[in-house]
């Protein structure tokens, strides 16, 4: 899309000032949802682990290499948006609640040189972040490491290079990313992983996937141009409304059957009510009532509010054991 061309957006000179600014909206720093996988995790250890120094500093370590992680992913994601015009489409005047600032490289502030040099850098510093982490744990086993290392290279690749969202995998990343988020540093501190922490890293995963289809469906016409194949553009609109359905059903079936299969104490569902009724509202406002962006707004609250039931859940559990594993 060049500038002259219809709904183009124009694309200020790069200026020098506020760069620092321009860079933590590039790395996105104010979408913490990911990051609250070591939240989970942390609950999900026995009790003593909880306040061992050794794993608040892996789990320093690889939050602080997850932050870089979500920056390289946000920054690649940002450079081929600007070149395919699809933030362009999607950050255009026609999208009046889209706030352009929140793309640096489309309002002027950074130059694409600057972000793919951050991106870069950004990974890099996930690398050496994540493998001190490895090296300062009391367990690396092979699994954990290498959903470590898978994260970070199809996070880089997201968008960028092999360009995974362009083959019809992104609505599956989303849920594998937030599920490697939770197991990977789990594994490292525990050196093992339940099934009901599977069950937890999945319902996590979930929440991403759950304000991002409202977000595809917002930005259909715009990833339809530019070749992306999410749900919302290889399927008619009914067909987006009944996946985004089926999605939201399948976070309150994994619940049940987590607690029918015994892995979860009977009263989780209980405990995950709110998480419920928030999604049910989600689904009415945004698939019923047609008001996307608001059901995406909502679905980073409801994500929100899963976090700190599966919080409560694994400390009641604890608890409950005398302290124990």
């Amino acid at each position: 899309m060049t500038p002259d061309s219809p709904g183009a957006v124009a694309i200020a000179p790069p200026v020098s000032s506020g760069k620092f600014a321009a860079y933590c909206r590039l790395a996105k720093l104010d979408i913490f949802d990911y990051y609250l996988s070591l939240a989970v995790a942390w609950s999900l250890l026995a009790a003593p682990l909880r306040t061992d120094s050794t794993a608040l500093a892996v789990l320093a370590l690889f939050g602080l290499g997850m932050l870089c992680l979500v920056a390289a992913m946000t920054t690649f994601d940002d450079v081929t948006g600007l070149r395919d015009g699809s933030d362009a489409a999607n950050y255009g005047p026609d999208a009046p609640l889209r706030k352009i600032r929140r793309k640096p490289l489309l309002a002027g502030t950074l130059t694409e040189r600057e972000a793919i040099r951050f991106g870069w850098a950004t990974a890099a510093g996930c690398v050496l972040l994540w493998g001190a982490a490895v090296a300062v744990a009391p367990h690396a086993p092979w699994w954990a490491v290498a959903t470590a290392a898978l994260c970070l290279v199809t996070s880089v690749q997201y968008s960028y290079g092999l360009k995974i969202s362009y083959h019809g995998w992104q609505e599956i990343f989303m849920v594998a990313l937030g599920l490697g988020l939770v197991v990977a540093p789990y594994g490292l501190l525990a050196g093992q992983v339940s099934g009901f922490a599977l069950v937890q890293g999945t319902l996590f995963g979930l929440g991403p996937l759950l304000f991002g289809v409202y977000s595809n469906t917002n930005d259909r016409a715009g990833d339809a141009a530019v070749g992306r194949p999410t749900v919302a553009v290889l399927t008619t609109e009914r067909g987006n409304k009944v996946f985004i359905g089926a999605v939201s059903a399948v976070e309150s079936v994994l619940i049940a059957a987590a607690t029918v299969t015994g892995m979860a104490p009977w009263w989780f569902p209980l405990a995950m009510l709110p998480v419920v009724a928030l999604r049910v509202a989600q689904f009415v406002t945004g698939v019923v009532r047609g008001r996307i962006l608001t059901a995406r707004k909502l679905g980073t609250y409801t994500h929100r509010v899963s976090v700190v039931a599966l919080v409560v859940t694994n400390v009641l559990l604890t608890a409950a054991a005398g302290g124990g594993a």
